[in-house]
């Protein structure tokens, strides 16, 4: 009678419960009188109001592996105290038996995987989401771009354990690494909110000469496309020093270097604005320098991407980093919350080639000499955004080091 006036909410919350009394004198405290039912006066999306209690995890976890014919019942290690109090109500109930049997949790280095943590994140705002792309849910990696055969690659490396272990996320980067290379469009973006301008001086105004290049050198079957080249370019703003120090190979007054799939260019000007910024570089083309039917002789250490001044797309680039700043958070004392890396989001505008205005969601790019990025649900036709999946190596350093 009690029961059923707790089903039917003449009791408040709390006021009673079901326990189960097996013993008393167990050493598994889960053995002696658990719990299967509390008082919870809680609309439910398909019963409504009827039922006001609601059964315990341990009490339901069996019945709900039964009712979907679950034989093998896979749980974290956490749960093996209850094995036997989950083979007990399996017995006395003759249900269905299903096997309970557990493994280590899957713990990446400089990140949280246990949901309660990551739902802390998401109610303060510390992320947008579950799909965040520093979430460590297939939502999240799905949209910063994992593909899903490196991440079936990866779980296939590191097995299943039966005891605790924190595996460094450079793993998980290598594999994605590993089958972006082969698959991943090669594109041009200068990466830059402030690039500076290239003009070259001897090239005709008014010209647009459309240029061969390959998709993807690691994979002949990808083709290639044409890219737009002028006489007012692009560079990003790291790839010109006026007074360049040994071993950089890049543009510098009087230098030589190739633009990629373009031509070979010489450094004649630097043009400043009045508080001494370079705005502008004025450039000789060597027509002979051509790729694919170079005939100038010349030899140069650098290569650099570009794009077209008049054709560049600008999108908006969101360069994802480590979400949490040191390794390993359960060795790391006091809220979880304050390790968070405040650097593990930059918004950095970009110009890129006008073949990505046809980007396709879940499509990957290599950005040349950047990274690997795809295209974000947060894109509109008038407003792109990519994603960095992952750097073309792994240059993370924590802060100190």
């Amino acid at each position: 009678l009690l029961l059923d006036e707790m089903r039917r909410g003449l009791h408040l919350d709390g006021s009673h419960v079901l326990r189960a009394k097996i013993d008393m004198a167990d050493p598994n405290m889960k053995l002696r009188d658990p719990l299967m039912y509390r008082i919870r006066h809680a609309h439910h999306h398909r019963t409504g109001d009827k039922w006001c209690i609601y059964p315990m995890y341990d009490f339901a976890h069996g019945q709900s592996d039964a009712i979907e014919g679950i034989t093998h019942s896979s749980c974290t290690l956490e749960f093996i105290p209850h094995r036997p109090l989950y083979d007990w109500f399996i017995e006395k109930l003759g249900i269905l038996p299903s096997r309970q049997i557990e493994f280590a949790r899957l713990n990446l280095t400089y990140t949280v995987m246990s949901k309660r943590k990551l739902l802390q994140l998401v109610n303060e705002n510390h992320v947008t989401g579950w799909d965040d792309p520093r979430m460590p849910t297939l939502s999240g990696v799905r949209r910063r771009g994992y593909p899903a055969v490196a991440l079936r690659e990866f779980c296939e490396r590191i097995g299943v354990a039966k005891r605790d272990n924190l595996i460094d996320i450079g793993l998980l980067e290598f594999f994605v690494r590993e089958n972006l290379n082969k698959t991943a469009t090669r594109v041009m973006a200068v990466v830059d909110n402030d690039p500076i301008r290239v003009t070259l001086t001897n090239y005709p105004e008014g010209q647009t000469e459309w240029l061969s290049t390959e998709n993807n050198p690691e994979n002949p079957d990808a083709g290639s496309r044409d890219l737009p080249f002028s006489r007012e370019l692009l560079i990003e703003r790291e790839d010109f020093m006026e007074n360049p120090p040994k071993k950089f190979f890049r543009l510098a007054p009087g230098g030589l270097v190739r633009l990629k799939s373009a031509y070979i260019i010489r450094c004649d000007e630097v043009l400043k604005d009045s508080e001494g910024k370079v705005t502008e570089v004025r450039c000789t083309y060597i027509p002979e320098s051509k790729s694919g039917g170079d005939t100038s002789g010349l030899k140069v250490q650098g290569t650099l991407h570009w794009v077209s001044a008049a054709e560049a797309v600008a999108v908006d680039v969101r360069n994802y980093d480590r979400l949490f700043q040191v390794e390993d958070l359960s060795a790391a004392e006091g809220d979880f919350k304050e390790y968070l890396n405040p650097d593990s989001l930059a918004v950095v505008k970009a110009y890129a080639e006008p073949s990505l205005l046809a980007a396709a969601p879940g499509q990957p790019y290599q950005f040349m000499r950047k990274g690997y990025y795809c295209l974000d649900v947060d894109s509109t036709p008038g407003s792109l955004v990519f994603n960095r999946t992952v750097t073309l190596k792994d240059s993370w350093k924590p802060p100190g080091k």
